[in-house]
């Protein structure tokens, strides 16, 4: 009774999750649970599933063996049934195993708030990996042939310490866009161009013009030491 008070209190309010809503439109679409995972100050930034293609191989196992029954349920004799029987119930696995993967694709999110970054799995046990954002040192994007043709990739992060909550972030869809919002949530966004023509940095123009000058100043400097050494020896 104790451990359930406990958790009943530490629990998140619908009212106080109306609120983060509110103030950030971005966590709408989260579940109930994932929500809960995220503080009240935080600015979600990114917040994805893993690709659909990760069931395809899922599916498409599906598929085959319902195709495998069915035609094996034609060339196998009538008597006795067990056959049949047992090649349906591998069927029955492989798509209850289906639908056991489909939980856990739902419950699968990436998410990436202005403070750190999280991943969640798991259908009975929920797990959340968490790392902070002044942790990630370095971050690489891989997309393989099958990515760049369904849409989906892959991002590998490092960390300053030994032990990462979240090193491999794998199914990521849409990868281009989420790769430059992450990289602007990770490193920030870079700084905009100076408006004064001051402060801008000289050019090779501007070089140019002022080595011209400086060439411009030593020949009137000659000239006056020449008009100075006349005047003297004629006086």
């Amino acid at each position: 009774m104790v451990r359930r008070r406990e958790r009943a209190s530490s629990g998140t309010s619908p009212v106080e999750l109306a609120a983060a809503d509110e103030a950030d439109p971005d966590r709408e679409d989260l579940p109930r649970w994932v929500k809960r995972r995220l503080l009240a100050g935080e600015r979600t930034r990114v917040a994805v599933q893993r690709h659909w293609a990760q069931l395809a191989g899922t599916v498409a196992g599906v598929v085959a063996g319902f195709l495998a029954v069915l035609w094996l349920g034609v060339r196998l004799p009538p008597d006795p049934p067990v056959l049949r029987d047992g090649l349906f119930l591998l069927w029955l696995v492989l798509l209850a195993r289906a639908v056991w993967r489909l939980f856990l694709w739902r419950n699968g999110w990436f998410i990436a708030t202005d403070k750190r970054l999280l991943l969640t799995r798991g259908v009975v046990n929920r797990r959340t990996a968490m790392m902070p954002l002044t942790k990630v040192t370095d971050m690489s994007y891989n997309q393989s042939v099958a990515g760049r043709l369904l849409g989906y990739g892959e991002f590998v992060l490092e960390s300053a310490g030994q032990d990462q909550a979240m090193r491999r972030i794998d199914w990521v869809p849409d990868p281009d866009e989420k790769y430059r919002d992450l990289c602007e949530v990770i490193f920030g966004r870079p700084a905009a161009p100076s408006a004064d023509p001051s402060a801008a940095p000289a050019g090779p123009a501007a070089a140019a013009g002022q080595v011209v000058l400086a060439g411009t100043g030593r020949r009137r400097r000659r000239r006056a030491g020449r008009r100075e050494r006349r005047s003297s020896s004629e006086g």
